[in-house]
């Protein structure tokens, strides 16, 4: 979830890295600075569903873990997904087997949820970045228009849109059968 460039002028990733940190977050690509958009409320909604729903079934088991809005610094980049959902052995860790504040490696799968006012394609292209550069899984959720574009390493992009279509997951999630309709039913309140 990018916006547009900040400034014409390019920083380095060391001097991004510097700067204090921005409400919403800001991002650094191709030496350019991209704040992100303010998430709405399908947005919100997801993003703090998602992260909820992945977690109660992999964490406990330590299969893996599920983080938002998580700095993510690797191959010259400094992104925020939505999302990010590392496997058990890749999150890194102090030697008290603390999770580090610095994550300097891809997420395992990014997640980023489309807001109204933001553009698809810089979107897609961090998922691509993350993906060509040891990301396995991408998705980009769009609430508005009820689908899911499911990327993964070495494959065409794959388009999910009707309520039963089941959703690609990380295998470390391989007993859930996650369904458009099962996703988009959580921006239903009780």
């Amino acid at each position: 979830m990018v916006s547009t460039a900040s400034s014409a002028t390019t920083i380095s990733l060391e001097d991004f890295l510097q700067l204090p940190e921005t409400k919403p977050a800001s991002e650094y690509i191709d030496g350019r600075i991209y704040q992100k958009p303010m998430p709405q409320g399908k947005h919100s909604r997801l993003q703090t569903r998602f992260p909820a729903e992945i977690n109660q079934r992999i964490e406990s088991k330590r299969l893996g873990c599920a983080f938002t809005e998580l700095r993510c610094t690797f191959a010259g980049h400094s992104i925020v997904p939505d999302i990010s959902v590392f496997t058990w052995e890749r999150i890194p860790r102090n030697a008290a087997g603390e999770v580090e504040n610095t994550f300097i490696i891809p997420p395992d799968w990014v997640i980023e949820i489309l807001s109204p006012d933001q553009r698809p394609t810089r979107v897609i292209n961090n998922i691509l970045f993350c993906l060509n550069n040891g990301t396995s899984l991408g998705w980009l959720v769009d609430p508005e228009e009820k689908n899911v574009i499911i990327f993964q390493s070495g494959q065409q992009p794959i388009g999910r849109e009707e309520p039963d279509d089941r959703l690609i997951l990380l295998p470390v999630l391989e007993n859930w059968q996650l369904t458009i309709e099962e996703m988009l039913n959580w921006l239903n309140l009780p």
